[in-house]
């Protein structure tokens, strides 16, 4: 079938999926739009380039699935995991977070968790609960869309700036502003940024730190990219440059480190939550009152939260994220020089898009620096909306997800390079110089 597809056909697998037509994508959630050009596919029997989802494009590594396979070999799939977490991924879990991001977390404050997914969802519900006067999660935007409706889902209002309006000492002025209201419980960005890929530098991170403190607001910093900002050379443990964190700058803080993209091990859902250890420590007289305990911030965090939700992160999931990141730590395993593929596509598909009429939406980083290329990034088309890009890019079998859904404040797309393979470039390049030739004038 040539392209563009077929209107009515489209039309009517977007309309099965609960739209009114292909115009609605904008306001399908990543899940449902996967699911309409997955039908798509098979309706029209084209492949699409798909650039939607923000999933591997990389196989797993084999030291993480030998771990799984021997744990489970030796029973532990009958046995309920310890809900704090096995001591090897509590243990490796505080080497990693020396070696590569250059912190001292005790093991007693690395916590597993079924993905980032759900360390985001139980830390936004127990920041909810740690002050009354506090119900508000700032974000820092562009955003993960789904950690806003995670909050959405139990009842935390939330609040954002966009990252590209307020870099250097322009942010402490917007921060400030927003911490002085005393309805914020929690600040949560994601360092590199999903989806724009520009990274805080340790100027900003300084100051959402020294004001985190100020204001006594607790600090989610998301690494689920941890050292993938391909533009400084990184990932030998123990030696700079590392990660960098906010954690340098407060102790109000938590991170969140997941495997799905570091170890590409994302169907497994295993991540974990490191903790400072001042936070961890603290106690809390809302969550005394609560829970009917002493307040502790670890304690009623694992014990409460996390077991109201899972009991426990899968065992053998835990033995190969321990694996991993010993292998990590003892330089057997150079995760970020696996990853760097992402790089490399990043920069083909963008030069594919610049050479077909489309822009780079989130272009430069801080003091004016390009963004770097990794997992993800941002583009357009002349002044066209997110929504109207992806309403017309379906009929050409490209798809990406709408920048409005992430707070961002420019119109645009969001594009993964993970999923393109080396066959696809050139159908990439012959579809957009098509809508080019279609659009252009």
């Amino acid at each position: 079938m040539s392209f563009p597809l077929n209107k009515q056909l489209v039309d009517q697998t977007c309309i099965d999926f609960g739209l009114r037509n292909a115009h609605e994508l904008g306001n399908a959630s990543i899940r449902q739009l996967v699911g309409v050009v997955k039908d798509i596919e098979r309706a029209t029997g084209e492949e699409f380039v798909h650039m939607e989802l923000g999933e591997p494009g990389l196989p797993s590594e084999v030291i993480g699935i030998e771990a799984e396979h021997q744990a489970l070999l030796a029973g532990y799939g009958s046995k309920y995991p310890i809900i704090t977490g096995i001591p090897e991924l509590k243990h490796w879990g505080s080497e990693f977070v020396k070696a590569f991001i250059n912190l001292d977390i005790p093991e007693d404050c690395i916590v597993p968790t079924v993905g980032s997914m759900q360390a985001a969802f139980a830390l936004n519900l127990t920041m909810s609960q740690l002050d009354a006067q506090r119900d508000t999660v700032l974000f820092i935007d562009p955003c993960f869309p789904v950690q806003k409706q995670q909050c959405k889902v139990i009842g935390v209002k939330v609040d954002s700036i966009d990252v590209a309006d307020f870099r250097g000492e322009a942010l402490a002025d917007e921060l400030e502003r927003h911490f002085k209201t005393g309805k914020i419980a929690a600040i949560l960005f994601s360092n590199p940024n999903n989806p724009s890929w520009m990274c805080l530098t340790e100027r900003e991170l300084e100051i959402i730190g020294r004001l985190a403190t100020k204001y006594n607001v607790l600090v989610i910093e998301d690494l689920a990219y941890l050292n993938m900002d391909f533009r400084e050379k990184r990932g030998t443990p123990y030696e700079p440059p590392y990660q960098p964190t906010v954690g340098k700058y407060t102790n109000n803080c938590v991170h969140m480190i997941s495997a799905s993209k570091i170890f590409s091990y994302a169907g497994q859902r295993v991540a974990m939550v490191a903790m400072n250890p001042t936070l961890a420590h603290r106690h809390f007289e809302a969550l005394a009152k609560r829970y009917d305990n002493d307040g502790q911030f670890l304690r009623n965090f694992v014990y409460i939260i996390l077991y109201s939700l899972s009991s426990g992160v899968t065992h053998s999931t835990q033995f190969a994220m321990a694996a991993m990141m010993k292998a990590a730590c003892q330089g057997r395993l150079n995760f970020v020089e696996h990853t760097k593929e992402y790089e490399k596509r990043s920069k083909r598909i963008k030069d594919i898009m610049l050479k077909n009429g489309f822009h780079i939406v989130y272009d430069t980083d801080a003091d004016h620096r390009e963004v770097g290329n990794g997992f993800f990034f941002t583009f357009g088309y002349k002044d066209w909306t997110g929504e109207q890009l992806l309403n017309k890019l379906i009929y050409y079998g490209v798809s990406a997800i709408s920048l409005r859904p992430t707070g961002a404040q420019r119109e645009g797309m969001r594009g993964c390079a993970s999923a393109i393979r080396e066959d696809q470039y050139d159908e990439l390049d012959q579809r957009l110089a098509l809508f080019n030739q279609d659009y252009g004038k």
